[in-house]
């Protein structure tokens, strides 16, 4: 006999046998791809990052204001313990803008107390503060030891990839490659410290404030290099909580490959 053809109406509570197994077969096919594919795109992911940026949550932080040759902010946490804070600028800008107003009160800012209201970023063991207002940062009365002159290392030559430490260390994901190489070109642009990220010989990030080899800030010369896997070779000085390195930037060479980070 002829199997009959089963014709299912919707606002019918029966349902054919044949459309009942194609039904079920449908679901758990669903169910297996569903569960393949997100297993897929959790092993594909980048594993999670040890930041924290505390947006619309400020902080008042008092230190000592000093230029090495960016501007930092180093923070007395004990004893002879010191922390040196970047500092930074509201959206894709350096902190010098916000900084201007304050200078005029006082011949030199550096060593001079300050207390900044800013948002704070981790990453790292490395701290970062953004200014977006002039008004939020004051003369104090903080002291300490006067800031050392940085101290000469070595010279190295070290793969990794030239970032925007705003985005990098904070607020975006991903902050470095391809996909944020203008944005961070922007950033530097605009006055953010243009930092190296290279891996150690034991897969440890560390990190490089770049300057010329005069040891003065660069932005607009390294532009062409920003979010590319590069070599670089300069001088390294010990600042405290951050290293520099002092390069020449025509000397940098880029590498043929997608990331020096991950």
């Amino acid at each position: 006999m002829e199997e009959k053809e089963e014709f299912y109406i919707g606002y019918l509570d029966e349902v054919g046998e044949k459309t009942k197994k194609t039904l079920k077969r449908f679901v758990f096919a669903a169910l297996g791809l569903l569960l393949v594919c997100g297993f897929l795109f959790s092993f594909f992911q980048n594993p999670a990052v040890n930041s924290s940026f505390d947006f619309n949550n400020p902080a008042k932080v008092s230190g000592v204001y000093h230029e090495s040759p960016y501007p930092m902010l180093r923070v007395k946490l004990a004893d002879d313990v010191y922390k040196d804070i970047l500092l930074l600028g509201f959206g894709k800008f350096g902190p010098n803008k916000y900084l201007k107003e304050i200078k005029k009160e006082t011949s030199s800012l550096v060593g001079k107390g300050l207390t900044i209201e800013g948002q704070l970023i981790y990453y790292n063991g490395k701290t970062l503060l953004e200014i977006d207002d002039s008004q939020k940062i004051t003369l104090s009365n903080s002291k300490m030891q006067p800031i050392t002159a940085a101290t000469q290392l070595d010279t190295k030559e070290l793969e990794g990839e030239i970032v925007d430490p705003k985005c990098y260390f904070g607020v975006m994901k991903p902050g470095y490659g391809k996909i944020h190489r203008s944005c961070a070109a922007l950033c530097i642009s605009g006055g953010m410290p243009p930092v190296l990220v290279s891996l150690n010989e034991i897969g440890i990030e560390e990190y490089f404030l770049l300057t010329n080899l005069k040891g003065n800030p660069i932005h607009q010369d390294i532009l062409p290099y920003i979010g590319q896997p590069s070599m670089l070779k300069g001088k390294v000085f010990d600042l405290g909580d951050w290293k520099e390195m002092r390069i020449d930037v025509a000397q940098i060479r880029k590498l043929n490959r997608e990331s020096s980070i991950y």
